[in-house]
């Protein structure tokens, strides 16, 4: 899948988030090297703590359909500047594969490309239990 169609797809999911205390809206879009496509949005509650990021929901969804085949995510939020994953973000990324890219936006021609071993580096994975 190309790039930038999947940060489209992450911009449209992020028109769906729920965001009435912090009013910064993220979306995501999770691409699957089986060439599905799951999406996401922040969804935020008013005591902070329950609230869950659009890559977490977008990976959920991901997950709880079947698929861990995870290739590259599409993280977009403000149009001023681009975006990352938050750490918890990151570790729950971490938690599915070193090599995921991930598509850091403000719009689909203002993107940066990373692995999420590069967002996270020593990160703690599966690994680590072993």
């Amino acid at each position: 899948m190309e790039d930038k169609l999947l940060i489209k797809i992450a911009m449209e999911a992020r028109e769906k988030s729920y965001s009435p205390y912090s009013n910064f809206k993220v979306g995501a879009a999770v691409y699957t090297r089986s060439g599905k496509i799951f999406t996401g949005c922040n969804i935020e509650s008013a005591s902070y703590s329950p609230t869950i990021c659009a890559e977490r929901v977008a990976i959920s969804k991901c997950i709880s359909e079947g698929y861990k085949d995870i290739e590259k995510i599409a993280v977009v939020g403000s149009d001023k500047s681009i975006s990352f994953p938050c750490g918890v973000c990151r570790q729950f990324i971490l938690e599915f594969g070193k090599d995921i890219k991930i598509l850091c936006a403000k719009n689909i021609d203002s993107y940066k490309t990373y692995t999420i071993s590069e967002l996270m580096p020593n990160g703690f994975g599966p690994e680590d239990l072993e």
